[in-house]
This record gives structure tokens, sequence and C-alpha cells, in this order.
């Protein structure tokens, strides 16, 4: 006589159901399984690195006032009174630092703010520049610290940017936050579809209370996901334009399409040669490196104060950088610094031989797609909206966090429970692609080509992701083999 094992049974029908199709119309009946095989995947591999990212990247959204804390010794002064004029301030830089080349000077904004002059250290290729602090009032050097990119981040400040950006591994764990930014938007989407399309259980806007953990778990997943799509799918395309590689394709796309980010003209010579030489492409913050070229003495002609009272005179306002000469026929450029709402982003080119305005570059005056992109960096940053945008993207980490959290938790809560081994959940049911109808199969290898080729590390991740599917279905079909011919 033989007994029947007792099958292992349990209260939890959501943990009993294999996740598969809805009942429903064809296209979606056919699409789902597709996309909650992509989202599994996608997620569960990918997750390590958003934490990564959704961590660094909160923590560098409050790094400006970090960096006000940190640095407050060299930023700020209790001096009151009219400031002395930009050069003799650079001379008082110039005692401290004598031999190193003179690059720009930004003075201080405001009462209690310091001036930075900005000295070659050697560190112009990865756009660092030593900044020299100098009290506007009495002209006593403060200090010295290393300056960073366009921000002018201080060592705190560009640390927490570096460990955002590659791990502090450079340009090899670049990968990782291209890797991240590539699949946040992928990742995000095919949830939002999931979740907005399945099976009605409660309010898709508002976590529900009752019913299983499980249940209780995915609600909040998706209601969380929901909210946060948009700030999400920005954080994705934002991102990506400081990429190694998909933001190669970018840049060429708007240097096609002539949607380069103008400048002024900082050579008299080469603008007489070249009508058109200050169409070109500004830096993205941490990548537009300095000048090469030494200027011609600490200030020549007019000086920075003469270069300074021009570009205001041509109504540049607030915070801006002056920078000096570099060569016979080279002006001084200035450029404003605001980069909260609205933008302050004029730049005005000086004759240092007369003082008059040679060029001025208006950002009213910007291509769309250039608004765009300083908008988006900006707000990728934090800066666009000031501390509404700092908060924002504070809590987006955190949502982010939360949503990688409660992700794995529904993978572990959907895990075989017989027996006391520890195991993780199972995958979403295979044979996804055989429930498409052919035209939607073209479509989709298609799309997937084109946005392989835009956003390389996504293409060559998702192929990575067919392997292992492929692999693990191959593995399966060994094992039932065996299993099989034992049985016979």
């Amino acid at each position: 006589m033989t007994t029947t094992p007792a099958t292992h049974r349990t209260t939890d029908p959501d943990r009993a159901r294999q996740p598969g199709p809805d009942p429903g119309p064809g296209p979606r009946r056919s699409l789902r399984p597709l996309l909650l095989r992509l989202h599994f995947y996608a997620a569960v591999l990918v997750a390590p690195f958003l934490l990564v990212a959704a961590v660094s990247g909160g923590l560098y959204a409050v790094s400006p006032q970090i960096e006000r804390v940190v640095y407050s010794d060299v930023l700020t002064t209790d001096a009151r009174g009219p400031a002395l004029p930009l050069d003799e301030q650079v001379a008082a830089a110039r005692e401290t630092e004598p031999d190193l080349p003179l690059l720009a000077v930004r003075p201080g904004d405001g009462e209690g703010a310091t001036t930075r002059v900005l000295l070659d250290a050697g560190e112009t290729a990865e756009s660092r520049r030593l900044a020299v602090f100098v009290d506007p009032v009495d002209g006593e050097v403060l200090g010295e610290e290393t300056a960073y990119g366009s921000s002018g981040s201080l060592p705190v400040r560009t640390w927490i940017s570096e460990l955002h950006r590659h791990l502090h591994l450079g340009e090899p764990g670049r990968l990782y936050s291209e890797l991240a930014a590539s699949w946040l938007g992928v990742v995000a989407l095919a949830g939002l579809l999931l979740w907005w399309t399945g099976r009605r259980d409660g309010s898709r806007l508002r976590p529900r209370r009752d019913g299983s953990a499980r249940r209780r778990t995915r609600s909040w997943h998706g209601a969380l996901g929901t909210w946060a799509f948009l700030g999400f799918a920005m954080l994705a395309a934002t991102g990506l334009t400081w990429s190694t590689y998909a933001g190669a394709h970018v840049t060429e796309l708007r240097g096609a399409l002539s949607w380069d980010t103008p400048q002024v003209v900082a050579d008299l010579g080469a603008a007489q040669a070249d009508p058109e030489a200050h169409e070109g492409h500004e830096g993205h913050e941490g990548h537009g490196g300095a000048a090469e070229a030494a200027p011609l003495g600490d200030s020549p002609g007019v000086g920075y104060q003469g270069a300074l009272d021009a570009a205001r005179a041509a109504d540049l306002v607030g915070p801006v950088e002056v920078a000096g000469p570099t060569g016979a026929t080279g002006t001084y450029v200035v450029q404003e610094l605001d980069k909260s709402w609205p933008t302050q982003a004029d730049a005005a080119a000086i004759d240092p031989s007369s003082g008059e305005v040679a060029d001025v570059v208006r950002f009213d005056d910007y291509p769309v797609a250039a608004k765009l992109a300083r908008w988006g960096i900006d707000l990728h940053m934090g800066l666009l909206f000031g501390w509404v945008s700092q908060v924002a993207l504070l809590a987006l980490a955190g949502v982010l966090v939360a949503m990688i959290v409660t992700g794995y938790r529904m993978w572990w809560q959907r895990r075989p429970t017989r027996g006391h081994r520890l195991r993780m959940g199972r995958p979403v049911r295979r044979g996804a692609w055989r429930s498409l109808p052919p035209v939607a199969t073209g479509v989709l290898v298609v799309g997937a080509v084109v946005v392989g080729w835009a956003l390389p590390v996504l293409g060559v991740s998702l192929l990575a992701f067919l392997v292992l599917d492929v692999a693990v279905g191959l593995r399966g079909r060994v094992r039932r083999g065996s299993s099989d011919g034992a049985a016979a």
C-alpha cells in the first residue's frame, strides 16, 4: 500500500499563487507576464546599485548645509564694511601663493561672505582648483581648500559627490551609476504598469492596512511607487546626462541638433577668425575643466575689478566668477553662478584693454534644449528650487530605499515554507515571450535594440539578464529530466 505524502498548505493565497497573467483583454494578458519577469529580474539584481545611489544621493542633497558647517571658518567672516577692490584681494592671496597661475576670482556675495581666489595647482584636468579664501573687508587670508567643478564644492562635499557618481573608483566606477540610472526608469515604469493594470484590491494611491502580510507589503510598494514615479523618472533621465556611454550619445544628439549651450567669446582673436567660435558646449558639474593656459599676469588691463564693474553694468547680478584672460587676445569672462529659480546664467566677455563688454550671452537666449539640460542638472543636484529641491530629493531617496526594502520583502514572503531551510522567493513564471503576438514580439525586439544602443549599459545588462534566464531554464530542464529518469 502506497502512502501519499500530505501536501503543504498555506493560509496566504498570495503566497500559494504563482504570479501570472491577470484575466482580461488580450494585450494586457500577453504583456503582463513579460513585465513581471522584467521587473522581477531587474529589481532583484539592480536593486543593490540603486540602494547605494539612493543613500549617497540623499546625503549629497544635504551636502551644501554640511559644507557650510564644516568650512564656516573660511566661507564666512565677521568683518563688516566696504569691500576692497578685487585686485587688492588678489594681491593678498598672492602673498600666500605667489607661484601658482591665477585662474579666476569669485567675489563674496553678500555681507559676511568671503572671496575665493582660484589658482592652478596642477589639477585643472580633474576640474580641481586651489581656492584661497580672502576676507573682502580687510584682505586677510583665512585659509585654502581645493574647490571642485563649476559649483566650487569643497572637499567634504566633493567626497560625497564622488561617492555618488563612481564610488571613488574613477571611470570604472561610473558604470555603477550608469547602470542604476539606466534601470531606475525601466523598473519604475514596469512597476507602475503592473500596479495599475493588475487586479484591483483597494486604493492604488493609499497603502492598505488589512489582508495578508504580502498584500500589505505590495500595497505599500505600489502606492509609494505611484507617488514617486515622476521623481524617479527625473532622476534617471538627468543622471544619464553625466554617464559615460549614454551621456556621450546625449552630447552627440545635442550637437547634431544644434542644441549646444552657447558661450561668450573668450578670445577676441579667435572670434575675428571664426565669428561662430562662441557656440560651444558647457560642461556639466565636475566635468568642465578650467582654462589650460595661465593668464598674462595677475590683473592685466582693467583688472578684475574693472571687469566686474563692466559686467554689473551689463546687468549681470548675484554671485559671479571672473576668469582672467588666457592669451594676448583673451578676454575677462564673467559668469553668473546662481542656479536657483529663476536661473541666472548670463555671461559677459570684457575686453581687458578698454573695459568694454565684447560679448554677452543671456540665459533667456539659450536654445530650449540647453535650458532644459541646465534645469534638469540643477534639479538633480538640489539647486533649482533651493531647500525645497533638497527636501524633495531627500524624500525621493527615502522612498527609493523603502521601495527596495519592500520589494525584497515581497520576494521573501513568496518563498516556499516547507521545511526549515532558508530559501528565497520563487521567480516569476517563465515563458512570457511565448504569450506575445508575433507583431508585439517584433516591436519589442526592435525597441530593445534601439534602447540598448542609446543606453549601452542597459542593453548589455539586459542581454546578461536574458542569458541568466536561459541558463536558469536549462538548469530546470536538466533537473526535471534527472527526476523523471530516477522515477522511471
